[in-house]
């Protein structure tokens, strides 16, 4: 019997990545190839005639699962009964401006979009928060939604989690398909943890460490980590725009696991509402290595820690508190 369709909304959709992500749903590259979907599409007044644009390319390209298309300006009518929602929109750092500033400017967006999820969404939607600062975003809006579930709001990590995996398979000269299991910890930002210790690479003769492979400590705790920590940087010094692409992708990756389950040994990185495991402050939005399953995700317990990690683990986290102090000085 066919599936009824999940709608699902993506804000800021007539931006960047919204032009790369909303034709991968239309495909069903997030949900699968056989779950019909129907967009809900946000954008501000300014961008209401490329959102429109958007729109028409969609009806033009066909899509068999594209069960529909709402395209619109108004916040209650774009979050109105859907079941998953990509909030791509947000108040981007401009130069000269102060974190201060951009926070505020996101805390408001924040905070009506969370209060029209709140009333509107259907009952058990799910959330993922990819505009910057993406951890804080998704704990303002956390904060305004309290009727959403805290564990169905999380934050985009996937994209530094798939960096990571493509430096490690460049560097092995692998199959990045083959690298499983690295981990990000902590915030969006330069001051997130890249983590190969517990990661691992299928070779013939079986699956082999990575730290073991690449045999140099020097690189795995120094440009390995750099380079993952400030790609996003790297590719807009490359493409004088930043990365939608990938971050398109890497959003399908995240809820396509997330709705339809990790494989089995396999984990993935999330951010999502610490509960305190590995020492770090509850109340955060932290990226953890989690394992998902019928549509829940689970923090993956138990990992060793060596010092170099535990310093790094706690310094995204020093970052995340002080985030979250200036988010909520904004809120008075």
């Amino acid at each position: 019997m066919a599936k009824e369709p999940v709608r699902v909304l993506v804000t800021g959709a007539a931006g960047q990545i919204g032009y790369a992500l909303v034709p991968m749903i239309a495909r069903g590259v997030m949900l699968g190839a056989d779950q019909p979907v129907i967009l809900h599409l946000l954008d501000i007044p300014p961008a209401a005639e490329a959102l429109n644009g958007v729109k028409m390319e969609l009806v033009d390209a066909a899509f068999p699962l594209l069960k529909g298309v709402v395209a619109t300006t108004d916040v209650v009518e774009a979050c109105t009964g859907v079941n998953i929602a990509v909030m791509v929109g947000g108040f981007p750092r401009k130069e000269g401006m102060e974190r201060k500033d951009v926070m505020s400017k996101n805390v408001s967006i924040y905070k009506s979009q969370a209060s029209a999820l709140e009333k509107h969404a259907a009952a058990n939607c799910k959330v993922l928060v990819v505009a910057n600062p993406a951890n804080t975003n998704a704990l303002i809006l956390k904060e305004f939604a309290p009727s959403i579930p805290e564990k169905n709001i999380t934050c985009l990590t996937r994209l530094d989690h798939n960096r990571a995996l493509g430096q490690v398979s460049e560097r092995l000269n692998v199959q990045v398909s083959d690298v499983k299991n690295v981990i990000i910890w902590g915030n969006h930002s330069s001051s997130q943890y890249p983590d190969v210790n517990h990661a691992t690479v299928k070779t013939p003769s079986g699956e082999k460490a990575v730290r073991e492979l690449v045999a140099d400590d020097a690189w795995l705790t120094g440009e390995f980590i750099t380079t993952v920590q400030q790609r996003g940087a790297a590719i807009i010094k490359a493409r004088k725009l930043s990365s939608a692409l990938s971050a398109a992708s890497s959003a399908c990756d995240h809820i396509r696991d997330w709705v339809l389950g990790t494989p089995e040994g396999t984990w993935v990185s999330m951010g999502v509402y610490s509960d305190g495991s590995y020492n770090v402050p509850s109340g955060l939005i932290y990226s953890f290595p989690v394992t998902c399953q019928n549509g829940e995700w689970k923090i993956v317990q138990g990992l060793s820690i060596d010092e170099f990690s535990r310093k790094k683990l706690d310094a995204t986290a020093d970052e995340l508190s002080e985030e979250k102090a200036l988010a909520y000085s904004c809120l008075s």
